[in-house]
């Protein structure tokens, strides 16, 4: 009998790629025989981590059509050319199971491999469904939600198992207070222009205690020159300026308080490590999905939300200052964390792929 084989599709940013690859660990560990192949767009990010994981690697030439104006033209003329290239490589990989991970790219390959019978099935993120699993969910067997709250929204083909994660992440333990505050500024793999200028705005305010901060900045590619003379300028030349941080488990385990947007992934990464937030969600991200997830910590009285209409610098180093002398608070924040946890995501939704390609126990 021929190996199984499992085609994982979606992606375009880290946020998509990297459970995707939390999942495949998991399969692999399962069924050492698998053989799993990644299809996703032509992003430079995605490629460059999975090829880092030595995976094997099918882009489409395919881009979104929500929020991008006159963009939306050729954007919707390459779809019947990403059908015809989806249809192409699941001839090519002739998949036992598909798995969408979320995203446009994910589209054309669930779509094309449901409607030639092969298994399906979906992975949702976020707390309110994106369009496009949405448009897939007539077609696919099961969807695996990462928060309870969403089961509704599948309409009878959710299953709640958690937003899978990298075990690094799972393995860090709460911070114990040291007197400084470890603050992680990033805006998913692709940096946020907002949270790049805001926090440059906030460094002057935050200057005369900068001897109790301890900064770590991940930029994205196109602000890393400018972010780093800021803080240069402002005297914080111990801050930890990148474009990109490669292991950011070992980032998240060094900080007390982080400030980021609220993707998905950040919202699981954040809930598995433990880690307390000041999210401010993209104001632009489709279906409000990222306020909807930043809300759901909020209840919980893990992380405070702000929408980056009202988020000024001197509010941010107000906050920052505020956490900095209340470790009893951030404590709390982690505490309150510890009943979002849901272990082993990643290894539930493998029994599910597995349960689905007939060789669950």
């Amino acid at each position: 009998m021929r190996p199984r084989r499992v085609a994982i599709c979606g992606g375009g940013t880290g946020g998509h790629t990297f459970p995707a690859l939390a999942v495949a660990r998991k399969l692999r560990q399962a069924l050492p025989s698998v053989r799993l192949s990644f299809i996703g767009t032509k992003r430079r990010l995605e490629a460059e981590i999975l090829s880092r994981a030595e995976e094997d690697f099918y882009p489409l030439s395919i881009s979104g059509i929500r929020g991008r104006g006159w963009k939306v033209i050729p954007s919707v003329l390459r779809i019947p050319g990403a059908f015809l290239e989806a249809f192409r490589l699941l001839r090519k990989l002739r998949p036992d199971l598909v798995v969408g991970v979320g995203g446009y790219s994910s589209g054309p390959v669930v779509l094309l491999a449901s409607l030639l019978g092969t298994p399906t099935v979906l992975l949702e993120q976020n707390v309110k469904p994106g369009l496009t699993n949405r448009l897939l969910l007539p077609f696919v067997r099961k969807a695996a939600a990462s928060f309870e709250r969403t089961l509704p929204a599948l309409k009878g083909k959710g299953v709640f198992l958690g937003n899978p994660v990298r075990e690094e992440f799972e393995a860090l333990k709460p911070r114990v207070p040291d007197g400084k505050l470890s603050l992680l500024v990033f805006g998913g793999s692709q940096g946020s222009r907002f949270l790049n200028e805001v926090m440059i705005g906030a460094l002057p305010h935050l200057a005369p205690v900068k001897n109790r901060l301890v900064i770590r900045h991940q930029t994205g590619e196109a602000g890393t020159a400018r972010v780093l003379d800021a803080y240069g300028r402002a005297g914080f030349e111990g801050a930890e300026v990148s474009a990109f941080i490669v292991d950011m488990a070992s980032a998240f385990g060094r900080a007390d308080l982080v400030l980021c947007r609220a993707g998905a992934t950040t919202v699981a990464e954040l809930i598995a490590a433990r880690r307390p937030a000041l999210l401010v969600p993209f104001v632009r991200a489709a279906g409000g999905h990222q306020t909807e997830n930043a809300r759901e910590l909020e209840r919980a009285g893990a992380a405070e939300t702000w929408n980056e209409r009202l988020l000024t610098p001197e509010k941010l180093a107000e906050r920052v200052l505020f956490y900095a002398g209340r470790p009893d608070r951030l404590q709390a924040m982690t505490r309150n964390l510890e009943p979002l946890r849901t272990e082993n995501a990643a290894g539930r939704i493998a029994e599910l792929c597995l349960e689905i390609m007939g060789l669950g126990t």
